[in-house]
């Protein structure tokens, strides 16, 4: 009787949890299911936090102003916020929309704001305009990652020196042997189609946000700073992207990742899943889209 007892109560807890219907659920990157007061504690003792979103997926939204909020808690002004949602030469308008000198509508437009700005990071901005909270924009200018796109990265030598300020360091050296590369490079046929050119230069502008991104995180972060970045999950998996440009130039900077990820149910962690990340999120594929 005493064994049959715990299999009865495991049965009667994953019962309880098949017939709810949570928004989300958090685990380890090995698969193991994590509260969020867990996970607070999984990243406090980093310097950076890379929050890799599915743009459209409003959990992921909603817990990334949670996270800002409880991190706020702890670390008040020594919090930065960072976005790939905002380019670089944008870092005025942000800054001025931030100190309550941009009307939203001005500022949408000269920030070049993502067409999901309303929904998605309006409530998060006004959180760091109410707390005072620094926010760096991030990615690449988009008219230059479509001059890779095009062009390569030799195309950038023919933008002028001004423009080049809004860019990582540059020349800039690409592995495309890097797992997200190679992916990158296999899902645009690279391999497969004759078009290996094409393809490498669309992973190059790829590299070349994940390089900005990464110069201008360790640019602005300074020691005692923490920092919570939002970017597509893409940016950050595996601890590379992102990570892995920001690494040659801060090697000493503890990094943690939460990967946003979809799955039909949540009572674990589906094989494709583990390891993507410090933390994952994963969310209910039949969840609302924000677009």
């Amino acid at each position: 009787m005493k064994k049959i007892f715990p299999f009865l109560l495991l049965v009667m807890v994953l019962s309880s949890f098949q017939s709810d219907k949570p928004a989300y659920r958090l685990f380890t990157g090995g698969g193991k299911a994590v509260t969020y007061q867990k996970m607070l504690q999984e990243l406090a003792s980093a310097d950076v936090v890379f929050f890799g979103e599915q743009h459209n997926d409003p959990i992921a939204h909603w817990l990334q102003l949670e996270l800002a909020k409880d991190l706020y808690q702890r670390h008040g002004q020594q919090l930065l916020l960072g976005a790939e949602m905002w380019e670089t030469d944008t870092q005025t308008a942000l800054d001025s929309f931030l100190l309550g000198q941009l009307e939203e509508p001005t500022f949408q437009q000269s920030s070049r704001a993502w067409p999901n700005y309303l929904t998605d990071y309006k409530p998060l901005l006004l959180f760091a305009r109410e707390k005072k909270i620094k926010v760096i924009a991030t990615n690449a200018p988009r008219r230059l990652a479509r001059v890779v796109a095009r062009e390569s990265l030799k195309g950038l030598d023919a933008v002028p020196a001004q423009e080049k300020q809004w860019l990582a360091l540059l020349p800039l050296t690409v592995d495309l042997e890097l797992p997200a590369y190679k992916n990158m490079l296999q899902m645009f046929g690279g391999e497969t189609h004759g078009s290996s050119m094409a393809s490498a230069q669309i992973v190059e502008a790829q590299a070349l946000k994940d390089a900005t991104m990464a110069q201008f995180i360790s640019k602005n972060l300074q020691k005692g700073q923490y920092l919570l970045h939002l970017n597509g999950a893409y940016h950050s998996d595996h601890h590379e992207g992102i990570i892995w440009f920001l690494r040659r130039l801060r090697p000493e900077l503890k990094v943690k990742t939460i990967s946003t990820v979809l799955q039909p149910h949540l009572e674990k962690l589906q094989k494709e899943h583990l390891n993507r990340a410090d933390i994952v999120l994963a969310v209910p594929e039949s969840m609302t889209k924000t677009y």
